[in-house]
């Protein structure tokens, strides 16, 4: 027969199963919630096609999701392949604070000697070590995550808290690996694809634009001009006596030319500036913020760039003198009565008839023609 004591004690048993229970319940809630918001997560990652909107995805919705103070993304860009294949495509670096560059991979080394290239690190934030990652914020913890595909590191992911109990080496990381190769995927996929995109809008000969990203960009320019009321200029121009070089010397020795002749009009333009291949011995010069002033001085020094040095071709015993008649034309500023696309034809056309003019006048000068 079951005592009074003994009854109470039952009866305070079940309360604290039922107390367990509950707990064990709200608990499973809040896991299976954690667990829908990292796969929506996921599928944003993962949606992503251009970089623009990963970037905003990992920089920008990743701290809500987590409950981080900072996250930044460092990418390995040794040689400025990713940086340029973005300022092409006109994908802005300083729209992204928190997107980093490294010209190499950071050499990280706890007590026991230097970590696995592949291997999360988690732990208290060292500023000797992970300063590089976290310019404009000191977190308390981090985690580093090494993103590599095919063992060819991409960059990190750093994720940054202020509660030093967060991240610590004693953590598992099974779950932040996942999220590394995830992201690393994604990464992987949207610069591809960014480097279609900008393989699709250069010209393979001489590496500068083509002549579709040159229209397309000046229509976007002169559209922005109209709004801003502000500046815009564009050169015409044209290798004199490049035929003769192809009769002469061969069509090899003719893509040296254009090649180098390419490299030094790059040389003497801004970042903000675009240069195209037109076609033929033709290039298109896209100055933005450039006055008439501003459009003659500059193509001057192109003329003179192009002419200053000769240019040593297969063939010829002696460097070929290469010179170039240049067309220019301005908006001060663009008319905002016409369409984009006809104001960006007509500055074209002064600039074409601009750059004839040139040639009849003697060529290898430079000739300022207005638009209508």
């Amino acid at each position: 027969m079951t005592t009074a004591i003994e009854m109470e004690s039952l009866i305070a048993d079940n309360q604290q199963l039922r107390a367990e229970l509950q707990d064990l319940l709200q608990q499973a809630h809040i896991n299976q919630s954690i667990i829908e918001r990292h796969q929506a997560f996921d599928l944003k990652l993962i949606g992503a096609s251009e970089f623009r909107e990963l970037i905003e995805v990992m920089l920008s919705t990743m701290p809500g999701v987590f409950n981080l103070e900072t996250v930044t993304l460092s990418l390995i860009d040794g040689d400025y392949a990713i940086q340029r294949i973005l300022r092409d495509l006109q994908i802005g670096i300083n729209e992204f604070p928190r997107l980093l560059f490294q010209k190499q991979p950071l050499a990280f080394i706890d007590e026991d000697g230097p970590l696995a290239a592949e291997k999360p690190r988690l732990g208290e934030f060292v500023p000797a070590l992970h300063g590089p990652m976290f310019p404009a914020y000191q977190p308390v913890s981090v985690a580093i995550l090494p993103l590599v595909r095919q063992h060819r590191l991409l960059g990190y992911l750093a994720l940054g808290s202020a509660h030093r109990e967060r991240f610590t080496r004693s953590l598992a990381t099974d779950f932040i690996q996942r999220l590394a190769t995830v992201a690393a995927i994604c990464l992987e996929n949207v610069i591809n694809n960014e480097r279609l995109k900008h393989i699709g809008l250069t010209d393979p000969l001489t590496g500068v634009n083509n002549r579709r990203y040159i229209e397309q960009r000046m229509q976007e320019e002169v559209a922005r001009s109209q709004r801003d009321r502000s500046a815009l200029s564009c050169l015409f121009i044209d290798i004199d006596h490049f035929k003769r070089v192809n009769d002469q010397y061969g069509h090899q020795s003719g893509d040296d030319v254009l090649r180098e002749v390419a490299a030094r009009i790059k040389k003497e333009l801004r970042l903000s500036d675009a240069l195209g291949r037109f076609g033929g011995e033709e290039f298109v010069v896209l100055l933005t913020h450039a006055t008439r002033d501003d459009a003659v001085r500059i193509a001057e020094r192109i003329r003179a760039g192009i002419c200053s040095r000769s240019v040593m071709i297969e063939g010829s015993r002696d460097p070929l003198k290469i010179t170039a008649s240049i067309g220019a034309a301005s908006l001060m500023p663009p008319d905002r009565s016409r369409p984009a696309m006809e104001v960006k034809q007509a500055m074209l056309k002064a600039a074409d008839l601009a750059l004839y003019q040139a040639k009849e006048s003697g060529r290898n000068r430079v000739m300022l023609a207005a638009t209508e």
